[in-house]
Parts: C-alpha cells; structure tokens; sequence
C-alpha cells in the first residue's frame, strides 16, 4: 500500500497549523504558509511559539501571506533595534509598534481561526498558553528573546518566549487534533539534544526542511533567501510521501 503525500494528507479533513520557535525563523515559517495558501490548503485552526506565533498569529489576524512576506522581506535592523535599561537588551516598544501596526484584527476573539500562541511565565517558570486577549501583546510576549527583549506584562505576569518551555508551540494544541507541525532546525549549541528532536503524537504529519539560509539581526540579508528556499522546499514536499508522521528533506 503506497503511503499518501502530505498533499494527500491535508485534504483528508480539517488540520491546525503549528510553527516552531526558532529565532528568526519567520521567514521560513512565512514560505511554508504562502504554499498552503497557494494550494487552497487552510487550516481550521493555528498555533505557534515565537517565530511560530508571528506568523500563525499574523496570518489568523487576517494578513495573507504574500503581505507578509513582502513585509519581512523589507525589514530592517532599526525597525525593531530600541536598546533600553532592563532585563534584556531592546525595550522591545518599535517592536510591538510594528506588530499593532500591522495586524489587521488586533484580538484573539476576531481572529479568523482559533489560535493559541506560547509563552513563558517567568515567575512561574512554566508555558503560559495564550488564547484571549490582545493578538500583538500575545505575539510580542511569545517573541521575547530572553536576554534579548524586556519582558512582556500580560494579565500582572511577566512573560518571555515561548521557545523557553514549548518549543513546538504545540501545547495549546488539543489532543487528536490532526495537526501540520512545521519544524525548525535548530543549530544552537544552547539547545538540548532532547529541544531539537521533531515532536510526535497521534495525528501529527512533521514538515522540517534542513539547511535552510541562517538569519539574525545581524544577518538579515539572509530573510528573502530562507523565505525563497522554504517556499521552494514546502512545494517538492506537498507531493513527497509521509514516512513515519514525517516528510523531511533539503532545502
């Protein structure tokens, strides 16, 4: 019996889209949905963790993925660099200015799928799922590199990425859900062996493309090429076959 590919996949009924934390991954993020757009693949529903939640949390707002490619294709180091005192070198105020900006519904409750977005509650040391609420307060928390942005106070708590503790961003996600979980590689030597390993659980198809263009703030000429290369990938992966809850290949 021939495995399906993961076009075959998605058409066998309603799935959440979920995207993984990973820096500056939202320009891959950001290929991988202009694909499912492009292919008439919706999601019933979104999740994501900082990188992830930018681009889970933009498209729910309403922003399609065109818009938002050309977005981050223009960004700039100064359009979100704010260095100010605090737990964190940017102040992270440009950033949310940018975010408020740029949505087209500004709540939870407006958006056009259920989404759940990941953060950390730094007093708790624990995940801290968001899904009520302001969408680019939400966005903005989950994006909150430690040590690189100040807090976000949401509800009296402070919070941080949502890479902290959920990675995958997959906690908010309910259990049997069928889910496509776009996975980044991390190449951080801070990680864990155990952060890095692609998530499992029933009903989820894994999409990781490897060697994907490294982006930073300092390396964000790299954006429209990550973004090209994800698109590229995503495409060949709609008619590869499902190997193990998997399809993983180059970019």
């Amino acid at each position: 019996m021939s495995r399906p590919t993961l076009r075959e996949a998605l058409r066998e009924g309603p799935f959440t889209l979920a995207m993984s934390s990973g820096f500056f991954g939202f320009f891959a993020h950001c290929g991988v949905l202009s694909v499912l757009e492009d292919e008439g693949l919706v999601p019933s529903r979104a999740s994501g963790s900082s990188a992830g939640a930018l681009v889970t949390g933009a498209w729910a707002a309403g922003l399609d993925a065109g818009t938002l490619a050309r977005t981050l294709e223009g960004l700039r180091r100064e359009d979100f660099w704010d260095p100010a005192p605090g737990f964190g070198w940017l102040e992270g105020g440009l950033f949310r200015g940018r975010l408020e900006a740029l949505l087209p519904r500004r709540s939870f409750a407006e958006a056009r799928v259920p989404l759940t977005v990941s953060a950390f509650d730094v007093r708790a040391r624990a995940t801290r799922v968001l899904s009520t609420g302001d969408l680019a307060a939400a966005v903005h928390a989950s994006c909150a590199v430690p040590g690189m942005f100040h807090p976000v106070r949401i509800d009296g708590r402070w919070l941080l990425d949502g890479g902290v503790k959920d990675r995958p961003g997959l906690q908010g996600v309910p259990a049997g859900e069928r889910v496509l979980f776009h996975h980044l590689s991390s190449r951080s030597p801070w990680r864990s062996t155990r952060a890095m390993e692609v998530p499992r659980r029933p009903g989820l198809v894994a999409l990781v493309i490897d060697d994907l263009p490294r982006v930073g703030p300092y390396r964000l000429a790299e954006g429209p090429r990550a973004l090209a290369a994800s698109r590229a990938a995503a495409r060949r992966a709609l008619d590869a076959p499902v190997q193990g809850g998997m399809v993983r290949l180059s970019a």
